[in-house]
């Protein structure tokens, strides 16, 4: 390793979906999804230090597994065996984002895994081929590979940068409720044709914050309000606490509400924060 950086840090950022629409229901159980993610600034804190052999990876006070049940693992994992390469790595995850919340914090620490070790260690995979790593190991790490606000396809591993996008603030709102992907789609009525749906992205206006407020939405929405329904009041909540448009991300459980500006943001975080019932975070667009 002499000559090489080994050692490195970085911010691993959370996401939301602004939109998503289920298109149908694949003969490998999975979903066809059309869905606009957006990158934001919640962030885990990664560190990675690169060792003789071996994987090892640290959740100190997560509560998250540190052996191959962890997602940044299995990334590490996959990454070398496909290197071939007989080095090893040190993870350490500092969770700031909640876990099982739609946010796709692990996701994202996977995405982290695979570009930082690939920089580290030198191994000159290209972001496409990242990208078709990470598609093997959870719907949304390409998309976290991409770097970009994109409508993700498929299930996630066709991506298409989404153009236009302002800077827009975010209050998020998270109950302390782990929901289970797996529940949501299984509760879902699709009545779907065997076609599927057709959906175009030029349905979607984005140009302003307002645009993009008036349309929201969330087929998983209304399923894990039914299973949830304390999450439903979440969005009134924002929404009475001047938020332009308000949605579930992904599966839930975080609701997240549009406002004007930083000022209007910070303002409804502090009042929500006051209440003292949910965690309360404000982000914005990266």
């Amino acid at each position: 390793m002499s000559g090489k950086k080994s050692k490195t840090k970085l911010y691993s950022p959370a996401k939301v979906n602004l939109f998503l629409q289920v298109l149908g229901k694949r003969r490998d159980g999975y979903h066809d999804l059309a869905t606009l993610m957006q990158r934001i600034s919640l962030f885990d804190e990664m560190e990675f230090s690169l060792r003789e052999e071996g994987i090892v990876v640290r959740c100190p006070g997560s509560g998250l597994p540190e052996d191959e049940r962890n997602i940044a693992y299995r990334a590490a994992k996959v990454l070398l065996e496909r290197a071939g390469c007989r080095g090893g790595v040190e993870i350490t995850i500092h969770k700031r984002i909640p876990m099982a919340a739609g946010l796709g914090g692990g996701s994202s620490n996977a995405a982290s895994t695979l570009v930082v070790l690939n920089d580290l260690m030198e191994l000159a995979f290209s972001r496409d081929e990242l990208i078709e790593i990470g598609a093997t190991i959870g719907a949304d790490v390409p998309f976290f590979i991409f770097e970009k606000t994109a409508w993700a396809f498929g299930i996630g591993d066709r991506l298409q940068e989404a153009d236009d996008i302002p800077v827009v603030w975010f209050v998020l709102l998270n109950p302390g409720i782990e929901i289970s992907t797996k529940t949501v789609y299984q509760g879902l009525d699709l009545g779907l044709t065997k076609e599927g749906i057709e959906f175009s992205i030029h349905n979607f206006h984005t140009h302003t914050a307002e645009e993009i407020a008036r349309g929201l939405w969330n087929d998983l929405e209304n399923v894990a309000f039914r299973l949830f329904p304390e999450l439903a009041n979440l969005k009134r909540v924002l929404l009475n606490h001047g938020a332009r448009g308000s949605l579930m991300s992904g599966s839930g459980s975080t609701v997240f509400g549009i406002f004007e500006g930083e000022k209007e943001a910070l303002k409804a975080a502090e009042s929500l924060g006051r209440m003292g019932m949910w965690s309360v975070y404000t982000a914005h667009s990266l």
